[in-house]
């Protein structure tokens, strides 16, 4: 990846350390250590061991690795001196993301840091038009499929500071009160800032993404969280530091959120237009252009450790920002309550401004 490319993160940062971050992470080499490139494996007991160890990888229902496998008769036999396989007798130790496949969304959930990884989801024209759900009649819930210890618990929010901040919005999901009811659970959850972030640029970036549905037939889109290092200026060293919330303090409060957007044509095998937008976990002006937290998604990939698209060919790939206007419009609550009268009869406004 040229230079020039990840200039645009230094030019797009929201935040303290977001584009630093960013440009940092393009100039580790793209090639790739084997062990980077492995599955899990896991190393397993045989019979007669070869001299050096068989790895057999496992697939994801496994939670264990197999008892055995056949050596080849050609492999030269030896003693092995040690046995690390051994250790699984008495269970595995992950990590083990949690996978929820929900009505309107699937979502990865990370034990340590009690926030999903990733959350996916997939809007429409079709859907969108759909006015089944009410968020009045949905609540707040723990995800009793993660185990309670690990859980995201509606305690570790209480008194925060933080708003529970859905990943899938539930306004995406209002085809269906049952899957807006499931965009409550806290496996879809983070510790958002309130005013200023969530109930605002935040929620004005959602909206943006309902809007690409007037353009795009498909809208598929993944959100999370990052946790970026920022450089201390005392002695100018680059440090990972976030919040943790709840009693005990277990709930990690990201530094940053990425969406990760699949505009698609509609036709099989067809155009994708791929977005990437890295914000921070703060106030943000209702001016500040949308292109400004703008970066490759090669820049989410090195901050999240996740990989996007990789089986999306170059040829069948779009910028977004190239090919639609990548801009949020503001509609604020205030200027929305001056559309009604004491009366209670709506009356005119000033339209809504886009940035």
């Amino acid at each position: 990846m040229s230079k020039a490319t990840f200039a645009i993160i230094a030019a797009v940062s929201a935040g303290a350390g977001a584009a630093a971050t960013a440009a940092m992470y393009s100039l580790r080499s793209d090639t790739k250590s084997e062990t980077a490139k492995s599955t899990s494996t896991a190393v397993v007991p045989v019979p007669v061991p070869t001299p050096s160890p068989v790895s057999v990888p496992m697939s994801p229902s496994q939670v264990f690795p197999p008892t055995g496998i056949e050596v080849p008769s050609t492999t030269p036999v030896t003693k092995a001196l040690v046995d690390p396989a051994g250790l699984f007798e008495y269970g595995f130790p992950g990590p083990i993301s949690d996978i929820a496949t929900r009505r309107a969304l699937i979502s990865s959930f990370d034990r340590r840091l009690r926030n999903p990884q990733w959350v996916v989801e997939h809007i429409t024209p079709a859907s969108l038009a759909v006015r089944d759900g009410d968020r009045k009649h949905s609540v707040f819930l723990e995800d009793e499929a993660v185990p309670e210890k690990f859980r995201a618990k509606l305690q570790d929010y209480f008194r925060s500071g933080y708003d529970r901040g859905h990943q899938v919005p539930a306004a995406d999901a209002k085809w269906s009160q049952a899957a807006m009811d499931e965009t409550f659970y806290l496996t879809n959850m983070c510790p958002q800032v309130g005013e200023g972030f969530n109930r605002d640029y935040w929620a004005h970036l959602e909206d943006f993404c309902r809007r690409l549905t007037a353009t795009y037939p498909s809208v598929r889109i993944v959100t999370g969280p990052l946790y970026l290092p920022k450089r201390d200026p005392a002695d100018n060293k680059w440090y990972v530091r976030y919040e943790v919330i709840g009693n005990p303090p277990s709930v990690a409060v990201p530094t940053h959120f990425y969406k990760v957007i699949f505009a698609e044509d509609g036709k099989a095998g067809g155009q994708v237009a791929l977005g990437a937008f890295v914000l921070p976990n703060a106030p943000i002006p209702n001016d500040k252009p949308l292109t400004d937290f703008e970066v490759p998604v090669e820049a989410v990939e090195r901050a999240s450790g996740l990989e996007f698209a990789t089986k999306l060919p170059p040829q069948r790939r779009r910028r977004l920002c190239a090919d639609t206007t990548c801009a949020i419009v503001v509609r604020e609550y205030a200027e929305r309550q001056k559309a009604f009268g004491r009366d209670g009869q709506k009356r005119l406004a000033a339209p809504p401004r886009a940035v």
